[in-house]
């Protein structure tokens, strides 16, 4: 059963752009799932040095019971982590749990 490995908790958070009038806009992240079980594995990861800093990628695959009001422009936050979803993948057979393709380390997220 794929329940016993979604032992990790997450937050899953919505992008809200914050309109109070001035010429800047701020952009406020706030949690729409709060400890959410999910299965976290690290798949790859790279650094590459880009505006003369080096920076750092991980690509990792979250799995999570299967959700409908989810989004690719969500993030999740994993132990001080942040991820942005690149890919949702449903599960093709009982559709009970779906796969969130995440990247770490690129646009803050």
């Amino acid at each position: 059963m794929l329940s016993q490995r979604l032992r990790h908790r997450i937050v899953i958070a919505r992008q809200l752009l914050l309109d109070d009038g001035e010429a800047t806009d701020d952009t406020v992240w706030l949690p729409i799932v709060d400890s959410e079980p999910a299965e976290v594995v690290p798949l790859s990861g790279r650094e590459y040095v880009a505006a003369a800093a080096t920076q750092a990628q991980v690509d990792t695959r979250i799995t999570i019971r299967r959700r409908a009001d989810l989004k690719a422009s969500d993030r999740v936050e994993h132990e001080g982590a942040f991820y942005d979803i690149r890919a949702i993948l449903l599960d093709p057979s009982l559709r009970r749990y779906m796969t969130l393709m995440c990247q770490s380390g690129v646009n803050g997220g």
